[in-house]
């Protein structure tokens, strides 16, 4: 799916199935793309939400919200969607190595 591949800006989601439990083939799936600035995982088992979270090849990955950022969280992406970590006052780039995780305040 063509959407489902490209880096596209504006509102817009892409949602879509997967065989309950096959959680590896969601993230083979969703790290195919040469793109990863952000993603977002919905879910009511924050357990899962945090391995996927970890596995996922994205700058930013929201837990049951999007696009909720804070400013002093270093933004980037990974592969063709930036190059390390740009502004953030909480960490300086050279102790980024991974992602930055937003969760709903809900879930805490």
């Amino acid at each position: 799916m063509y959407i489902a591949q490209e880096e596209s800006f504006g509102p817009v989601m892409v949602i879509s199935k997967f065989k309950d439990g096959d959680v590896d083939g969601v993230l083979r799936r969703a790290n195919t793309t040469e793109y990863g600035l952000a993603s977002g995982v919905f879910t009511k088992d924050i357990s899962k939400a945090l391995y996927i979270s970890e596995k996922l090849e994205a700058g930013t990955v929201f837990i049951n919200t999007y696009n909720k950022t804070d400013v002093a969280a270093p933004f980037g992406g990974f592969k063709q969607s930036g190059f390390g970590k740009d502004l953030g006052k909480l960490f300086p780039p050279s102790v980024i190595s991974h992602l930055i995780v937003q969760m709903n305040e809900k879930n805490h």
